[in-house]
């Protein structure tokens, strides 16, 4: 079967490299424009495109989606389907234009976690599972009928890189089955029960910063859910504190954004308990363990 590969990030590299030493044919790989990037403004192009190059593959890297060149290109690789692995809202003049229709791999168990940041959403509402879903597309975003799903679980010490790697090798392989049912049409398609949506909105600043007038669970899951990228932060003195890690501890009894220092030790108060700040890094400075941390740096 001849596929179409959209993509840009490297959370989808091993998606395109199953399917390429599988027995279907990449005929192309859409991924985003070449960026200026660096104080040397040198051209950067995505993860995805440098391993298209050094696997020989044809690229397209469409600035509009909707370009007529774009979609006469498209046209003329005759794809039987389109496979979109974490990559941006493609048009319907777009995905109806492959024989078979076109796929997505979403990183939740839809429709629980629809929108730009699934991932990292599970882990900020202390969820213990989630999985990987690929879904035809519709017009609506992340609400096409299902295809597969595989369950994924989020054990209690996972941040967002975790849960990202195992969730991309994970969904390779669900990547695979799926083109292998599309190919051989046999799969039943289950329509998303709309009534169990949740949102999975884009992380911003805001959503970023920690507020200790709230759970320390909330907190420790925030933190985890956020690391390291973009990284949950506290202002204190009008400067910013990024932590990576933290641990739930009992027995310490600290108002509401007290902050306790030991010779090696980081602890902070929340609504309902404390917070042990195990990795953080002080604006300006490095990431660094809470005994290097204290070494340098005193909260008073």
């Amino acid at each position: 079967m001849k596929i179409i590969f959209f993509a840009t990030p490297d959370f989808a590299i091993p998606s395109l490299k199953i399917l390429n030493e599988s027995k279907h044919e990449i005929v192309g790989v859409v991924t985003s424009p070449d960026r200026q990037k660096g104080r040397g403004r040198k051209i950067s192009y995505s993860p995805i495109k440098q391993f298209a190059v050094e696997n020989n593959l044809a690229v397209l890297q469409p600035e509009k989606f909707k370009d007529e060149e774009f979609i006469s290109s498209l046209k003329k690789l005759d794809a039987d389907l389109f496979v979109i692995v974490a990559f941006r809202i493609l048009p319907a003049e777009v995905f109806t234009i492959s024989k078979l229709g076109s796929f997505n791999l979403h990183g939740s168990l839809l429709p629980k976690y629809r929108g730009a940041a699934p991932i990292q959403w599970a882990i900020i509402k202390g969820e213990t599972q989630t999985g990987a879903t690929t879904f035809f597309l519709k017009e609506k975003v992340d609400t096409g009928n299902i295809i597969l799903q595989e369950k994924i679980e989020i054990k209690p010490e996972d941040n967002f890189e975790d849960l990202h790697d195992s969730m991309s090798e994970k969904g390779a392989e669900l990547v695979l089955k799926t083109v292998d049912l599309i190919d051989t049409e046999n799969y039943e398609l289950r329509e998303q029960d709309n009534s169990k949506s949740t949102p999975a909105p884009k992380i911003t600043k805001e959503i970023c910063r920690i507020s200790w007038n709230n759970s320390v669970e909330n907190m420790h899951n925030l933190i985890r859910g956020l690391s390291p990228y973009p990284g949950a932060f506290f202002v204190y003195d009008d400067k910013h504190f990024k932590i990576f890690k933290s641990a739930i501890v009992e027995n310490q009894n600290l108002e509401v954004g007290e902050i306790q220092q030991t010779k090696n030790e980081l602890f902070v108060g929340c609504e309902n308990g404390t917070l042990q700040i195990l990795e953080i890094q002080a604006e300006g400075r490095k990431r660094m363990s809470e005994e290097d941390f204290n070494r340098g740096f005193s909260f008073r």
